[in-house]
């Protein structure tokens, strides 16, 4: 056993890190039931794409175990990842429902991303990159998602009612009623037992999160979910998954796994030349909101607890390949997000509830090895995953958008300069239902600003180009829209 002891503390460097194999463990434990609720939101999320829903709960655990042990063996990090919050929305709601593309091609424009990040990740482009979007544009879009997530949280918990002037409705597609304005939110009369269901679970994560328990949100999950059961509020009879065999929730994996590449997917995805804009922009903002999310959550825990050196840290704008850890944890973290496409989920991301690990002692790879082995054993659970109910999950959602919403201290409300464009960018991403349209505007509002104020040497190029796209493709909507073009 010592034997065993000393080669893992020799392969993680765990001694000359200051810790010790039983915190490693611990804080791989903690990490796991900080972050596992993911595992049950991600798929009540992408499920309503059409996705099927234990595919994508399978998915979510492969994309998990096998970013997070790349991160723990190659970089010697104790961060663990697994398909991001937020990004997994953009997915659903944007990509998806917003612009109308099919879950396959979605899934391949997530593989192209993680391309992408690859690349950026090996060269110095993503030095550019990272100088070009201004810190508060970068707070702005990190909040802003924080908001989008809480409202979706709000409708899924089903804490919210619309009335609509009937003078604006334009029509009813599909079942759907689509209004021109003249839609007033309120909040429900809590006469169902699908949003007491959710006030309950509210209630409960957030008094546990308050007493700082571990697993707050994963508890809450689980405790809405018996609820729900012994209430009658979830019908076992009729449910929306097998519980009778593992055998079920693979074949379903056979649906979504390598779905990315065939005539749905890839396939597809380049065939119509006039969206090709749409396509791009996607992939882009793809791109955009993982990078700067991981890399967020690499400086602001690495820098404090010391995982991370300064020279790791200016790393990121001037090294190139893998000379430091740095540069080894951003390529994980690329890695792990075509890795997730090819099972059939969202971008896979660095978590920042890892701060929760390191919190707890973690500073070495084995932190991230036990947790991925933790998530490996949830495969066991895959036949009853189907059963936890939006209501259940929605609180999460709730809870996730407030712990990101704390970017917006960041910003200096009282300059306008910094205010207009996180404001437009932040404000929009629910208001609009879309991620991207976020930042769409929060670009073209910073790049507006500064020609005003005489400062257009401020703006990277980047920027400027990223702009451009954004207003020829509100350009390309509204000829559509006008029947101009097809």
């Amino acid at each position: 056993m010592s034997g065993f002891k000393s080669s893992l503390d020799k392969r993680f460097g765990i001694s000359n890190s200051g810790s010790k194999i039983s915190t490693e463990i611990i804080a791989g434990l903690t990490t796991f039931f900080t972050m596992a609720y993911i595992i049950f939101v991600n798929p009540n999320i992408l499920g309503a794409t059409g996705m099927p829903t234990q595919a994508v709960f399978l998915a979510t655990i492969f994309a998990a175990v096998i970013g997070t042990l790349v991160m723990g063996l190659f970089a010697n990090v104790p961060y663990a990842q697994a398909p991001g919050m937020g990004l997994n929305a953009f997915f659903t709601y944007t990509v998806c429902f917003g612009l109308g593309f099919a879950w396959q091609q979605a899934l391949a424009m997530v593989f192209i991303c993680g391309l992408i990040n690859i690349f950026i990740t090996v060269t110095k482009v993503r030095k550019q990159i990272i100088k070009a979007i201004p810190k508060t544009m970068q707070y702005a879009i990190g909040g802003g998602i924080g908001v989008f997530i809480a409202y979706i949280g709000f409708k899924n918990a089903q804490f919210l009612k619309f009335t609509s002037d009937p003078f604006n409705i334009i029509g009813i597609f599909d079942g759907t009623v689509i209004t021109d304005g003249g839609i007033v939110p309120a909040i429900t009369d809590f006469a169902n037992s699908g949003a007491l269901l959710a006030l309950f679970g509210l209630v409960l994560t957030i008094i546990l999160i308050v007493f700082k328990v571990k697993g707050s949100i994963l508890i809450g999950i689980v405790a809405t979910t018996i609820v729900a059961l012994l209430t009658g509020n979830i019908d076992l009879a009729n449910g929306a998954i097998n519980t009778s065999s593992w055998g079920e929730s693979f074949k379903e994996l056979g649906t979504t796994f390598g779905a990315a590449f065939g005539s749905e997917g890839m396939g597809s995805l380049f065939n119509d030349v006039s969206r090709l804009p749409i396509v791009l922009l996607a992939i882009f903002a793809f791109s955009l909101s993982d990078t700067f999310d991981t890399i967020g959550t690499f400086i602001g825990t690495g820098r404090k607890s010391g995982i991370f050196s300064e020279e790791d840290i200016m790393s990121l704008e001037t090294s190139k390949g893998f000379k430091s850890k740095m540069d080894k944890a951003l390529f994980a973290d690329a890695i792990a997000t075509s890795i997730g496409s090819i099972f059939g989920t969202s971008n896979t991301t660095t978590y920042v509830e890892s701060a929760a690990g390191i919190e707890a002692g973690g500073r070495t790879g084995l932190t991230s090895v036990v947790t991925a082995i933790m998530f490996a054993l949830c495969i066991l659970i895959a036949p009853i995953a189907g059963l936890v109910p939006s209501v259940a999950t929605a609180p999460a959602l709730i809870v996730v958008g407030i712990m990101m919403i704390g970017a917006f201290k960041e910003i200096d409300w009282n300059n306008l300069e910094e205010a207009i464009p996180a404001f437009f960018s932040a404000i929009l991403m629910a208001f609009a239902y879309n991620i991207s349209i976020g930042i769409a505007f929060g670009f073209i509002f910073y790049c507006i600003v500064k020609l005003c104020k005489g400062q257009i040497k401020q703006v990277h190029p980047i920027l400027w180009g990223s702009a451009i796209l954004f207003v020829l493709y509100f350009v390309l909507m509204g000829l559509q829209g006008a029947g101009i073009i097809g």
